[in-house]
């Protein structure tokens, strides 16, 4: 039979960050590519212990269908723990319990924006975020980055642009700590700018989180969404980077009526998120293992990214990177000569993986970018594969 599928299917694309991970398997292959967290930051024996206290005291629950908008216990522990962490003051009816932030990126565009309607995005931005709005056809205008983060002032330039055209876009999407993928941090004095522009244009803005408690260097700056008086900001969390990405559990603090309208549209999508994983994470809170396991995570990965910034400073020449005070990327500007996908195979063939910069932005890409994690490879690998990568930009640029 010759199947026959959907326009909008037409619009989406594998992710060249899935591409990458089968690279990962190679022998002798060292990447950069995937976004993954270092296995050994997994609390395995907690969550052993976690699990059997479960199995003992909840399985009935743990183990039955959910509720839509999740677990009770686990967004008023949440709730604690975002006051605690973030001074975000949040009634856990203001949280939705998602499977993985994903979840939330592709709903939200889907609740606030239709098919044809204009967002705006960093850029680069997440490459989840774009391939929600190529799935919903939504349209996007970009605002590029600096080392400060979203260039709020071209920012302003934007919006007045489509408001002259009669264009209001419907949200505002951004990372502003530790970026993924440049790394950078957005200034207070930005977050304040930004907050003052979507209530002036009345757009609504979606935070996305993933990476605030990873910090390694610098003074933590507060999230829009602890800033925000003005009821302007959604904000996305996950457990994926300070528990276990494999749980895939995430949260979105939002007002009532958007979680009203992501409670109908999670119906559709998966009646509920995984109520095991909703128990682990909860136990996780309450137990305060949160609270311990956190440092231990950024001990590790402090450690990473300084051997990475170390080899780079070593071994790289004509070329420029980030220094993030936080999070799991660094963003790296080659010579504008230099394709970074046309020498994805020279890389490959060198035995080292990196995901191109175009793969993250929906407009005009720029070619001589790459994105590249450090939390994930072994302190020799990461070593080993910048100079690699180092060789491998020597190479190409022999062959120009």
């Amino acid at each position: 039979m010759k199947y026959e599928f959907s326009d909008n299917m037409k619009n989406l694309k594998s992710s060249e960050i899935r591409e990458l991970l089968k690279y990962a398997h190679v022998p002798g292959m060292i990447s950069f590519g995937g976004g993954l967290p270092n296995p050994e930051s997994f609390p395995t024996e907690e969550l052993k212990s976690i699990l059997d206290d479960i199995m003992e005291n909840y399985a009935s629950s743990a183990l039955q269908y959910g509720e839509t908008e999740g677990l009770s216990e686990l967004k008023e522990q949440l709730a604690e723990y975002l006051k605690r962490d973030e001074n975000i003051n949040v009634k856990p009816e203001n949280i939705m319990l998602t499977t993985g932030s994903q979840q939330a990126l592709y709903a939200l565009p889907i609740i606030f924006a239709n098919p044809g309607d204009y967002v705006i995005t960093e850029a680069p931005t997440y490459v989840g975020m774009l391939s929600s709005l190529n799935a919903s056809q939504i349209k996007s205008v970009s605002v590029g980055l600096d080392d400060q983060g979203m260039i709020v002032s071209n920012l302003e330039e934007r919006l007045k642009d489509l408001k002259s055209k009669g264009i209001k876009p419907r949200f505002i999407y951004t990372i502003p700590t530790f970026q993924n993928p440049a790394g950078y941090t957005m200034t207070l004095d930005r977050r304040k700018y930004l907050l003052e522009l979507a209530e002036q244009y009345n757009v609504p803005i979606i935070e996305d989180n993933p990476y605030g408690d990873l910090r390694y260097s610098g003074q933590k700056i507060p999230t829009l969404k602890s800033l925000d008086k003005n009821d302007m900001v959604s904000y996305l969390g996950t457990f994926s980077k300070i528990m276990a990405p494999g749980l895939r559990t995430g949260f979105t603090v939002s007002q009532p009526e958007v979680l009203q309208e992501f409670d109908k549209l999670k119906q559709a999508m998966d009646l509920a998120t995984n109520s095991l994983s909703q128990y682990i994470a909860y136990e996780y809170i309450r137990k305060g293992i949160i609270y311990r396991q956190i440092p231990k995570t950024i001990d590790l990965y402090r450690r990473k990214r300084d051997i990475m910034l170390e080899a780079l400073d070593d071994e790289m020449e004509d070329a420029t990177w980030s220094r993030p005070d936080g999070g799991m990327f660094l963003w790296v500007k080659l010579s504008k000569d230099i394709d970074a996908l046309k020498m994805l195979k020279r890389a490959i063939n060198n035995k080292i993986a990196y995901v191109t910069g175009s793969a993250f932005y929906h407009n005009e890409p720029e070619l001589n970018t790459m994105r590249l994690n450090f939390t994930y490879s072994s302190d020799e690998d990461i070593k080993e594969g910048v100079k690699r990568l180092a060789k491998t930009i020597r190479e190409e640029k022999q062959s120009l």
